[in-house]
């Protein structure tokens, strides 16, 4: 059985990218105030800056990255690895969660205005995000629906109804975002409820998930203003089941779901 996994404020690619940082900076005798003077051919940067690229904390540039290669003597090793692990990492270094969700055997969601991420369609994200970067970053976070190795998470959202009335994108772009949410309700491991409007339960203080992973422990992430966080305290988890709990008795059935998608999308999005 895995182990309980801390959560931190790390991003797991930077910081594999940072760890061999540092083992090339070792291996040539270089402190971080030396590689840091070298960095960005000759203009240098801060050992603070190092430091953080070697935790993890901080997305290099490819710049940077290309300088160390090459004072390093890392034999174009650096690169590659900025391509594989930091090109892609377009999440803030604090933003964890796509790993957990990777993770997870059971993922439950309730969403009070727009879509999940993990059911977007590239329309719909793009109109969102507005970065290509961050829209195929998100685009492939749900091949974790399709997989077949591991075995794919059970995904349970519980979307408010005025997602499928709220404009995102045009007409067309909302059109094609409900066919999908019917398309990916089929899925055998995606159980989608639409939740009537109403602003009395608990759902309505914001959007949340809740991972649970292989070895039972759960995982949480609610979204504010200024960032999301991922929870793993036992009371908070706590509150967060009982405001599952409420939201899901208020979801219609699956199958009357089903028809008030439908319903939406060919009178309120069929032009």
């Amino acid at each position: 059985m895995a182990a309980r996994r801390k959560r931190g404020s790390v991003s797991p690619t930077l910081l594999a990218f940072g760890r061999q940082l540092r083992r090339y900076r070792e291996a040539v005798g270089l402190s971080q105030e030396s590689a840091g003077r070298r960095a960005n051919g000759g203009q240098g940067v801060s050992s603070q800056y190092v430091g953080q690229v070697e935790s993890g904390r901080t997305r290099c540039t490819r710049e940077f990255a290309a300088t160390m290669d090459a004072e390093l003597k890392a034999g174009g090793r650096l690169l590659e690895l900025w391509d594989d692990l930091v090109l892609d990492s377009a999440f803030p270094t604090w933003f964890d969660w796509p790993n957990i969700e990777a993770e997870a055997v059971m993922i439950q969601s309730y969403q009070p205005l727009l879509v999940h991420g993990l059911l977007q369609t590239p329309g719909y994200a793009s109109a969102i995000l507005r970065s290509t970067d961050v829209v195929e970053a998100r685009l492939n976070r749900q091949k974790i629906l399709t997989r077949r190795q591991p075995a794919p998470p059970v995904f349970s959202l519980l979307l408010d109804e005025v997602a499928l009335h709220r404009a995102t994108g045009d007409s067309t772009v909302m059109r094609e975002q409900l066919e999908h949410l019917l398309t990916v309700g089929e899925l055998p491991n995606v159980a989608l409820q639409i939740v009537p409007s109403r602003g009395e339960h608990l759902g309505n203080s914001g959007a949340f998930n809740l991972a649970t992973l292989e070895d039972r422990s759960e995982v949480a992430y609610v979204e504010s203003a200024i960032r999301g966080l991922t929870i793993n305290d036992p009371d908070e988890l706590a509150s967060i089941a009982r405001t599952l709990i409420e939201v899901r008795s208020l979801a219609l059935p699956a199958s009357h779901s089903r028809d008030i998608i439908r319903r939406t999308m060919e009178e309120r999005w069929n032009h």
